[in-house]
Order: structure tokens, then C-alpha cells, then sequence
């Protein structure tokens, strides 16, 4: 009797539905791992892409496997946890291939994706990071919720690390660590009220005292911080590149797209915060964020980011505030005479991007 072997290439996986935002952030993604693929040369690597759209991805050197709806909702079944299909594409993807690498779609490389999984072998679990550990902090929902389960069943205690699975790679033979997850996550789900990180919870328990935990954010920058400026950065790179991401301009300019917070200098930032000394308490950091907006960065992924700064800052003071900035109040602002001399006519153009773009 014959058997599929399974595909010497290690698999680069992507799991993309729904907003189009999510397709963007994984163009740039995958067009970041082919610029870093032209350092090693002569090495192969298959990158998949299960997606609701295949349309963003049919310039790009990818399989692409459609994921229709009922599909989805079996993979999410029995909670519709949604974050549980990426340890089922993980299982199904491992079955066919004997390595594989899940990526978050709001990453993007800083080298060849083969260094990743030169730290993936028998053995070990890739992920993106490791963080603080279960015990330190004792209030977490989870904690409250779970440890005291966790601790009879002997499945963990206060010293498990908790990891970030933006990454996740596995061996072939250590499939199985995927199998637990789904169970506990399946089993968790209606005691963890809700909580959105329960996947990457329930692989730090498969994985505790059974799997050496590694992790990469060396090789790659995951901005689930900040991000919207990130977004910007890449966004602005598709707008430039859409109609042929893999040539040597689009891939040499990924690099351009850098992991800095696209801030003034240090020198600029104190120039800011000396010259809003002069305004009302409320308002200074406020306008410390708009200029931040309106300084003229030399890179122009980071230059894209201008109108996000501006969005930023009138997010923060409502938060600050614990109420909405109304648009009179915000043109009342705009008019105080030391803006008015800092910002000069640009005022009028952040006023009228920031009104149009307010939240419903």
C-alpha cells in the first residue's frame, strides 16, 4: 500500500479572513519573507495561505487554499473561539509536511524566514515570545479562573511561562502538543469568560515540562502594539507596490519598513513638550501628539504615519478626558493662539482630517 510522504519544504502558513486590513498586513508579511529569502539562497520553503479571499494574493509565489465558511466555523467549533482554527490549520498542514510555521498576519521579517525554522526541530515549539510567568500576576482573569484546576490536574503552576503565538513552529513529530491545546482550549473555553489570549494560554500548558520553548523576536517584528502606525507603514508600501509586490524595488523597499516608532528625535520631542508648557493642562500632551504628526520624517513608510499620530492623540485625551472631544471644543483648541503660531496653516487640515475621521 502506497503513502503520501510528507513535503520536504518547510511550510510557511497564513490563516487570512475577514477585514481587508488582516489581507494587507499578510501581502506585506509574506513580501517581507520574500526579500529575506534572497539570503539564502538555493533553500526552499512553500508558503500556504488558507484564506476566504485569494484576490490580494495572486501576484505573490503562493499556494493558496481557499477556506470557505462552513469550514471556518468547523475549525472554530464548539465555542466559535475563532483564534482555535490556527492550531487546526496547524494539525492539517503537519500531517502533509514535516515542518511547519504559523505566522500572525501583523508581522513582517527581518531576515530569511529559514532562520526560523532553523530553530524548529523534535522537541521544541517556535514561538514568537515568551513572557511573564502564570503566578506573577495573581488578579489576571486566567489565573483566577484556571490555576487552581491547573494545579490539581498537575497541568501547571505559578513558574509556567506564558508565550506569545504569533509564531507558531513545530516538528512533525511534536503534532500532538497541537491536539492538547485544542482539547483544553475546547474544555477552558466556558470557565475563561471570554478571554481573547485563551489559545496561546492553552499552548503554554501543552507545552509546559514536555517541549523545549523557543522564541524569535529577533527575526521578526510582531506590532500587535502601536498597531495602527504599523499599519500605516505597511499600507502605505502596498499603495506603492500593489501592482508587482516581488520585484527587486518592492522587495528591497520592505526593509524600509522598519520595527522604530516613527517618532521625532529625542532633541524635537523636548522642543515639543518646552513650546505646550505654554498651553492648559489638558491640552499639552494632546498637542504634543499632533506634532509629533507633522514632523517630516526622511522615510517615507514612516511619513505615512502622519495622520495616525493625529488620530492617536485625539483617541488619548478622550481617554484621558472619560469623554468625547467635541468638535467645538477641538476647533477652540486648533484656534489658541499658541498653536495657531506652531502649526501655522497646517491646523486647519489636521482639524478638518481629525473631524472627518472621528469615530461613530
Amino acid at each position: 500500500m502506497s503513502t503520501t510522504r510528507p513535503a520536504t519544504n518547510p511550510q510557511l502558513i497564513y490563516l487570512v479572513y475577514g477585514a481587508n486590513t488582516y489581507h494587507q498586513e499578510a501581502v506585506f508579511s509574506i513580501a517581507s519573507a520574500l526579500a529575506g529569502l534572497r539570503e539564502t539562497p538555493g533553500e526552499g520553503l512553500d508558503i500556504q495561505v488558507f484564506t476566504d479571499n485569494p484576490a490580494p494574493y495572486q501576484r505573490l509565489p503562493v499556494r493558496v487554499r481557499e477556506l470557505d465558511e462552513d469550514t471556518r466555523k468547523t475549525w472554530i467549533a464548539p465555542h466559535g473561539y475563532h483564534f482555535r482554527a490556527k492550531h487546526v490549520v496547524m494539525q492539517q498542514v503537519l500531517q502533509e509536511s514535516e515542518r511547519a510555521l504559523l505566522i500572525d498576519t501583523d508581522t513582517f521579517f527581518h531576515c530569511s524566514p529559514l532562520e526560523l525554522f532553523r530553530r524548529i526541530e523534535p522537541g521544541t515549539l517556535l514561538c514568537n515570545a515568551l513572557g511573564l510567568q502564570y503566578g506573577s500576576n495573581k488578579e489576571a482573569g486566567l489565573y483566577q479562573t484556571l490555576a487552581g484546576v491547573l494545579r490539581q490536574r498537575n497541568l501547571a503552576d505559578d513558574q509556567m511561562p506564558l508565550l506569545n503565538s504569533g509564531v507558531i513552529g513545530l516538528d512533525r513529530a511534536d503534532a500532538g502538543i497541537l491536539q492538547q491545546s485544542i482539547a483544553l482550549m475546547d474544555e477552558f473555553y466556558p470557565l475563561a469568560q471570554g478571554a481573547y489570549t485563551l489559545e496561546e494560554f492553552c499552548l503554554s500548558v501543552a507545552a509546559y515540562r514536555t517541549t523545549q520553548v523557543r522564541e524569535c523576536p529577533d527575526l521578526i517584528h510582531h506590532y500587535w502594539s502601536r498597531k495602527q502606525l504599523f499599519r500605516a507603514k505597511t499600507k502605505a508600501w502596498l499603495d506603492k507596490h500593489e501592482a508587482d509586490p516581488t520585484s527587486t524595488f518592492a522587495l528591497d523597499e520592505t526593509r524600509l519598513v522598519t520595527a522604530t516608532l516613527p517618532r521625532p528625535p529625542a532633541a524635537q520631542r523636548m522642543a515639543y513638550k518646552l513650546v505646550t508648557l505654554f498651553l492648559p493642562k489638558q491640552q499639552r500632551q494632546f498637542m504634543r501628539e499632533i506634532l509629533y504628526g507633522c514632523y517630516q520624517h526622511s522615510n517615507p513608510f514612516d511619513q505615512a504615519c502622519m495622520p495616525v499620530w493625529w488620530e492617536k492623540a485625539r483617541e488619548n485625551v478622550e481617554r484621558r478626558l472619560d469623554s468625547p472631544l467635541e468638535n467645538h471644543q477641538l476647533e477652540n483648541w486648533f484656534n489658541h493662539p499658541i498653536v495657531r503660531l506652531v502649526l501655522g496653516e497646517r491646523r486647519k487640515a489636521i482639524y478638518l482630517h481629525l473631524v472627518q475621521t472621528k469615530p461613530d
